[in-house]
């Protein structure tokens, strides 16, 4: 099975197209839209802060941040890749992209990252070479610990901070609110990891590579990403219902969509817990569900800001 069976690539033999399909670009949105939570978040107090220019750049920071972790990945596990039958027809293991195309790209994208950090505020400057130290080490993640879901998750999860600093230039109040928020999202991406994980398992466990999948088989894997997307559901609800941020009802709608896209996520998944794997029902549940469980909260959260904005 090579890597065309995958979702999300692009087809032609054009360099941009090659460097989409390799960093899976259309996976962008499954945490772009949360950066735009955190930015809306920040907007209550920082309103003056929210620009339509920072706003792109906000964009522009996130999309380079993860093109850069994504080609890294896609570097450090390219002998992996290799060898697996699922990935084989990947861009470096085919030979569709060189390496140093490969370093071009991530050493590229690093410093757009870094320097969109830097016009964004010093605060979100000096903060970006932890984050993007964190990105990079989860490539690494599998080789020790099956903990590497929750270094992803957290990855992902910098995104509505990293946002929200942006537009604000300072942790708000109450502190532990954006660490709530990271961790809803890190959990989020953790429960879809693990089942996208599935799909290697026998795979990891020839070649040693860590996962939950892999040290607890299929049924208990996915009995574990249900308890993951769990608590993300009730992080995401503690922080409407206890005012970390002011958010209304709609917000709230938000979250009940999200509960719903997860247990529609999980039916859909169900008959790979009996071995039943196919890839194109698990591609849809990792790509289009997770994808409108980011935009929901998104687009509820903003619905919440714009009617406080047009009542008063």
């Amino acid at each position: 099975m090579s890597s065309r069976t995958e979702g999300q690539v692009f087809s032609g033999e054009s360099l941009a197209a090659r460097y989409a399909s390799f960093v899976k670009l259309p996976h962008t949105l499954f945490a772009l839209p949360f950066a735009g939570v955190g930015a809306v978040l920040a907007s209550y107090e920082h309103a003056s802060r929210l620009s339509v220019a920072t706003a792109v750049w906000i964009v522009i920071a996130f999309t380079a941040a993860r093109f850069a972790a994504m080609g890294f990945n896609r570097i450090v596990d390219r002998r992996w890749d290799a060898l697996n039958p699922r990935t084989a027809g990947r861009e470096l293991p085919s030979g569709r992209l060189t390496l140093n195309q490969a370093w071009a790209a991530v050493v590229t994208a690093s410093a757009i990252f870094i320097a969109a950090a830097w016009l964004l505020n010093p605060l979100c400057g000096m903060l970006s070479p932890i984050a993007l130290a964190w990105i990079f080490f989860y490539s690494y993640g599998k080789r020790f610990t099956a903990g590497a879901h929750h270094i992803l998750g957290l990855a992902l999860g910098i995104a509505p901070v990293g946002a929200f600093l942006a537009v604000s230039g300072t942790w708000p109040e109450p502190w532990y609110g954006l660490p709530l928020l990271a961790a809803a999202v890190m959990f989020w991406v953790a429960g879809f990891d693990v089942i996208y994980a599935v799909q290697d398992l026998e795979f990891d466990r020839r070649h040693g590579l860590h996962s939950i999948p892999a040290k607890l088989g299929a049924r208990s894997a996915f009995g574990i990403a249900r308890l993951f997307h769990a608590v993300a559901a009730a992080l995401f609800l503690v922080i409407g219902l206890f005012g970390m941020f002011p958010v209304g009802r709609m917000y709230l709608v938000g979250v009940a969509v999200v509960v719903a896209l997860l247990l529609h996520e999980h039916r859909a998944v169900r008959g790979a817990e009996d071995g039943r794997l196919d890839l194109a029902t698990v591609d849809r549940a990792f790509f289009q569900t997770n994808v409108a469980v980011s935009m929901s909260l998104f687009v509820f959260t903003l619905a919440d800001r714009l009617a406080l904005v047009f009542a008063s």
